[in-house]
């Protein structure tokens, strides 16, 4: 049924709303999406997923070690300002009891930054199809690096966390240390995946869905033109 001169134009409109709200609703996706790619690569080399409680020191025996661990290095506190630090960070080999956590968050961060890559195919694909690639890369990232926080306590019984932590570490029990900010950030990050994974898939399948059934004639001339 043709639409009359008044309804076409309150379809232009609302037309119009919608498609600036989308892309405002897409730019805030994406820049989250930006920002979650530079926090996993955080995530992937800071050497603070596990670090040793506070300790009063009382004296009649060797000192109690002080420091971090993270998947590729374990740094000791020391009498130079900085710590030394244990690991081959720089040829990304994890230390050994954790290099199943440090595969899952590398292949994270690998799905991510090629969610924030499909971000310049908008310019040459369906919006709704770069939307849905990006969606089950985020939520596939967000599985690997969940899986990653489900292994990386399970492992914690083996030399290097006992050495920094004491005899009383046991697979989920890390003895004198506790878990730091970036295990917090990792599970933080499995969160933002979910979200983000989310979002995608509303703005890749409900945009017609969010329009009155007689707007749609006028949505595909004005998508088309």
């Amino acid at each position: 049924m043709a639409m009359t001169p008044h309804t076409a134009e309150v379809a232009r409109l609302y037309q119009t709303e919608f498609i600036r709200s989308a892309r405002a609703v897409g730019v805030l996706w994406a820049v989250c999406t930006l920002c979650f790619a530079i926090i996993e690569v955080v995530i992937l080399i800071q050497p603070s997923w596990v670090g040793t409680r506070e300790v009063h020191y009382q004296g009649g025996g060797p000192a109690p070690k002080t420091g971090t661990l993270g998947l590729f290095e374990v740094c000791v506190e020391s009498d130079w300002p900085v710590p030394e630090c244990r690991g081959s960070l720089s040829t990304l080999t994890p230390l050994p009891a954790f290099q199943s956590p440090a595969v899952l968050v590398c292949m994270s961060l690998t799905m991510v930054w090629a969610s924030v890559g499909c971000l310049s195919l908008f310019r040459f694909c369906n919006a709704a199809t770069v939307y849905k690639i990006c969606a089950w890369l985020q939520l596939t990232a967000g599985f690997c690096l969940a899986l990653a926080c489900v292994l990386f306590p399970d492992s914690w019984d083996c030399a290097d966390m006992r050495d920094l932590c004491g005899e009383g570490v046991t697979s989920f029990s890390s003895g004198n240390c506790s878990v730091h900010w970036a295990f917090v950030l990792a599970l933080l990050g499995v969160l933002d995946a979910a979200i983000l994974a989310t979002l995608a898939f509303v703005l890749g399948n409900r945009q017609d869905a969010l329009l009155p059934e007689d707007t749609k004639d006028v949505t595909g001339f004005l998508l088309s033109a």
